[in-house]
């Protein structure tokens, strides 16, 4: 079975009949997180690792956010459900449906508005059967109907409901993971890096299980490195680079050359692909606190200017999206 973006995906018309708000259900503004650790003897540092983030995610939308290893993206889901550690400060704007989020009313939703599927299988509790653990989310159902109906689809056999988690295979431990955010009932799903490990059948029907998701009106971000799985089903894909979203684009953009695209980054991911010219990227991503002046990406961009090194760029909006590059046109 293929899943396809392009035949699921919901027009704008069909939202609107179905009555689902205008508003965006997630907004993210000038989001920055922030770390203070020692850095010899009892010097502190603060060492910022995301910075102004912005993008917003619609009802029945799938919204990827690609980008390497190292680039941020899993801190973003964590500041985005509450859950980073006590050395991080964070700034900016998160609303839900309209509303400005604190760390109490993001408490309030998490698990029931907003669900997370966490990168690490350890996630799991190890002194509790897995089946128990999912139905522990599910809310206004039976719960055992909802846990077996979902572990039906993720190819889950009967027995794993009675299993540990040390008892799963890795690719097992991320199904039930998924299991988990899919029965919760919540309007947004934040998934980090749900598919490394999962058996290329089983990825499959992740992929259209969360495009399903979408076209029923939950809203589903979608943490990748794999930008090939991601286009599949994505509305948009917002593309991360050392710590901040250097273009949001349309799915359709990634075709060609890459010549719709906005940011030479996007356009260099999209030609390393095999099935592109399988070139790589020159250079390396630069670390957290060892960002340059102007645009990150300037060391490595064939197009850098000396505007480029100097000074960051602003986000603004080309062609039906948004890039932060001066030569974008």
């Amino acid at each position: 079975m293929k899943c396809s973006r392009a035949e699921t995906t919901v027009p704008q018309r069909s939202k609107q009949k179905r009555g689902w708000p205008f508003v965006a259900l997630l907004e993210v503004q000038n989001l920055t997180v922030s770390f203070l650790r020692y850095a010899g003897g009892f010097r502190r540092q603060t060492v910022r690792v995301i910075e102004g983030i912005d993008l917003s995610i619609d009802q029945g939308e799938i919204l990827a956010v690609i980008g390497a290893s190292g680039a941020g993206k899993s801190l973003l889901a964590h500041a985005l459900i509450g859950i980073l550690p006590d050395n991080a400060k964070v700034s900016g704007t998160i609303r839900y449906l309209g509303e400005t989020l604190d760390a109490a009313k993001l408490a309030a939703i998490r698990g029931k508005e907003i669900a997370f599927v966490p990168q690490s299988v350890a996630c799991l509790d190890p002194l509790m059967r897995v089946g128990t653990q999912v139905r522990w989310a599910v809310r206004g159902k039976d719960p055992i109907e909802e846990q077996r109906h979902a572990f039906r689809r993720y190819r889950l056999a009967e027995n794993v409901e009675r299993m540990y988690p040390y008892q799963l295979s890795g690719g097992m431990a991320r199904r039930v993971l998924l299991s988990t955010a899919t029965v919760s009932g919540a309007r947004l799903i934040v998934a980090d890096e749900p598919t490394p490990g999962v058996h290329p059948d089983d990825l499959n029907e992740v992929l259209c299980r969360m495009r399903e998701l979408a076209d029923e009106g939950c809203a589903v971000l979608l943490i990748t490195h794999d930008l090939e799985s991601a286009l599949s089903i994505a509305d948009r894909v917002a593309v991360f680079y050392a710590g901040t979203v250097v273009e949001t684009a349309p799915s359709a953009d990634f075709s060609g050359d890459g010549e719709r695209l906005r940011h030479p980054y996007s356009r260099a991911l999209w030609r390393a692909l095999p099935q592109n010219d399988f070139a790589p990227i020159a250079g390396t991503q630069p670390e957290p606190g060892e960002l340059p002046a102007g645009c990150p990406f300037a060391p490595r961009c064939p197009l850098a200017t000396s505007a480029c090194e100097n000074e960051r760029p602003e986000l603004r909006a080309v062609r039906g999206g948004t890039v932060r590059c001066i030569h974008a046109s």
